[in-house]
């Protein structure tokens, strides 16, 4: 029988098969995850090249698979068009009252301890039937995670920002320093000037876009930093801090000036001049069409921030 004008030859579980194969590089391994036999994941390629008229796989024996740069081509779209069909399902069961279904949230790391806990419980428990799926990863990953709609939406700092996302403010943070305990600057309780500290190690937080933020503070002052220690971790640097094996700069500061092994940490502000605040963003494509519960999400997110998001 002839398909009707305007409906595809090929099925979202055809589409699903073949962005699980590009994901794992493996009809195994795709198989695994999707619950499915090896067979009937190899069958569904096979379906899907044949309605598209296109060769998606290189089949590499022992090898796993390759995209060819037609596959490249179709994967973006065919994760969009999951993603649709996604949150079509999401809003058909919302419609009848309560918001159901998942809302992928993505956050920078240092965010995530101090911005997120509370908005994600006041969240779920207002809506029960909605799950937030939550990542950490460095902006430039986050961003390309909305990029690929496998993000709904993301908190971001508004530093390093690219353009075709819609961004609302939610707070901001002066940018501090962590000196040790037994730091000569540390006593005084004053502002440091950051030239002070040029010739003392440095402890960087090395997860973009905060380590471009402190390099470029550093040079703005007139010099390169010390840097004798790198991590992507938040309380690491702070550990390292409170161990005396460096300064640090971090926009975030626990309820609490002590490392994670409880050892004190003196954070100073900058003396004069200041560095501008930074703004804490809720960011999501502009392009995006957000499901019920992905917007749900956002006008919770946004009535929290009118009550003031917590430090």
């Amino acid at each position: 029988m002839a398909r009707s004008e305007g409906v595809p030859a090929y099925t979202i579980r055809q589409l699903a098969a073949f962005v699980a194969v590009a994901d794992w590089g493996t009809i195994t391994a795709a198989a695994d995850a999707l619950h499915m036999s090896h067979s009937a994941v190899s069958a569904s390629i096979n379906d899907l090249e044949r309605a598209l008229d296109v060769t998606l796989f290189v089949r590499q024996r022992a090898r796993g698979v390759r995209l060819t740069p037609t596959g490249h081509a179709v994967l973006e779209r065919a994760k969009n068009v999951l993603h649709v069909a996604t949150e079509l399902e999401s809003d058909a069961h919302s419609e009848a009252g309560s918001v159901v279904g998942p809302v992928a949230v993505g956050c920078y790391p240092s965010l995530g301890p101090t911005l997120l806990p509370s908005l994600i419980a006041g969240f779920t428990e207002a809506h029960p039937r909605a799950r937030v799926d939550f990542r950490e990863d460095t902006q430039d990953r986050l961003r390309a995670l909305l990029d690929s709609r496998e993000l709904d939406v993301a908190f971001l700092y508004d530093l390093e920002l690219d353009p075709g996302l819609e961004t609302v403010v939610l707070d901001s943070r002066e940018p501090m320093l962590l000196l040790p305990a037994e730091h000569p600057a540390a006593s005084s309780g004053e502002p440091v000037r950051l030239t002070d500290l040029a010739q003392d190690p440095m402890v960087i937080l090395d997860a973009p876009p905060s380590s471009g933020h402190a390099m470029s503070l550093c040079a703005e002052a007139g010099f390169s930093p010390v840097v004798a220690y790198r991590t992507q971790n938040y309380e690491t640097a702070r550990s390292f801090v409170g161990r005396g094996l460096g300064w640090t700069l971090l926009l975030q500061r626990p309820a609490q000036d002590v490392s994670y092994e409880g050892l004190p940490i003196a954070v100073r502000p900058f003396a004069e001049p200041k560095p501008p605040p930074v703004g804490i963003l809720l960011a999501w494509r502009k392009d995006a069409l957000q499901s019920r519960v992905a917007q749900t999400f956002v006008d919770f997110v946004l009535a929290a921030g009118e009550r003031k998001v917590p430090k």
